[in-house]
């Protein structure tokens, strides 16, 4: 089993259509016994695949000391992919990690779940938080989207630092170009500095997932989006496998 975590510094910058996306791709192109993990309290990755929290249960008491992961674990519509719900609840997630001290708790958590899943995607709330970590110390690839524009890139530039400073051994980074517009000559020349990067089109069929409740490649899958978010997991899929 691995885990993936798409995380970013900045909100706003596409982070859970890109979980949503990579988690149906892995299902679907890779034929793999998909988790996603909403760990965001606004949900957005729930809502997107029609979920709710499952019996009312708390997200955060997922954390708590023997917790079952397994009874609150719900099949998506897309077999193959399953989904751990995201409610209010997480937003004390951050003093609840602070009281326990359990600084491996999430690497417990995502063990407890390996004879389950071949891959774990986490949708993670944005900013540097003893949940961010937690998910640095436990997860075997970190996804980070940006936009293409000077704050997006120098955020993505502090993880990274951090991640080097904190982290020296901890997971590779895949950085991710997201919600580029090829008509604005900012994203074009960010873009082309730096053209071994991954590219996510901003396309209509991203802004249109949060209506019609769905991945991209389930709804649009000849569109320039799906083909992107295909293209990409291709990629993070063949360094997992390189990682054995």
């Amino acid at each position: 089993m691995k885990s993936i975590a798409v995380f970013s510094v900045k909100g706003g910058v596409g982070k859970t259509a890109l979980a949503v996306n990579l988690a149906y791709a892995s299902a679907t192109q890779s034929a793999r016994r998909t988790l996603l993990w909403d760990l965001d309290a606004q949900g957005a990755a729930t809502f997107t695949l029609k979920l709710a929290p499952k019996g009312g249960a708390a997200a955060r008491k997922l954390f708590a000391k023997d917790a079952e992961l397994d009874a609150a674990i719900q099949p998506s519509a897309w077999p193959g992919l399953d989904l751990l719900a995201a409610d209010g609840s997480l937003r004390g997630l951050e003093k609840q990690l602070a009281t326990d001290d359990k600084a491996k708790r999430l690497r417990k958590l995502l063990k407890d779940l390996e004879g389950d899943y071949d891959r774990i995607i986490l949708d993670c709330p944005p900013g540097l938080s003893e949940l961010a970590e937690q998910l640095f110390r436990a997860v075997d690839l970190i996804v980070v989207p940006m936009i293409p524009s000077p704050l997006s890139v120098r955020a993505y530039d502090q993880l990274v630092a951090h991640l080097a400073r904190h982290h020296a051994k901890g997971p590779a980074v895949v950085p991710v170009f997201s919600m580029v517009d090829r008509r604005r000559t900012l994203h074009r020349s960010l873009v082309d500095a730096d053209p071994a990067r991954a590219v996510i089109p901003y396309a209509s069929a991203v802004e249109g997932m949060s209506v019609h409740r769905s991945p991209i490649a389930a709804k649009a899958p000849g569109g320039a989006a799906a083909r992107a978010f295909n293209g990409l997991w291709a990629d993070i899929e063949r360094r997992l496998v390189s990682q054995g």
